[in-house]
């Protein structure tokens, strides 16, 4: 299993960013992704989780109706579109999935919202 995360940067508040996760090793249209983030000393949360289909998503209170997560299977890739970014969204994001008892995450990407 193999989840590459893309997209991050350095951004004004108020501003968009969209991360990418491609995924690999696994069959991905069965699974449900999630997208977390952890900020220097607090703990990782979760930001967004879409289903296999993407026909349901939920998301962390913090990010409600800013963030959007989306998925395409066909290219094994799952998307979070940000906006309205706020310095407080400043972490490093990661992909994840779960498969039974095993959790597997990215390397994260860095977002840095900043003026």
């Amino acid at each position: 299993v193999q989840l590459v995360e893309s997209g991050g940067g350095l951004v004004q508040p108020g501003g968009s960013l969209r991360l990418s996760c491609a995924a690999s090793g696994f069959t991905f249209s069965r699974y449900t992704m999630s997208w977390y983030r952890q900020a220097p000393g607090k703990a990782r949360e979760l930001v967004a989780r879409i289903s296999s289909t993407g026909g349901s998503t939920d998301y962390g209170d913090s990010v409600k109706g800013r963030f959007a997560i989306s998925r395409d299977n066909a290219k094994k890739t799952v998307f979070l579109q940000m906006n309205s970014l706020k310095p407080e969204d400043t972490a490093v994001y990661y992909c994840k999935v779960n498969q039974g008892l095993s959790v597997y995450w990215g390397q994260g990407t860095q977002v840095t919202v900043s003026s």
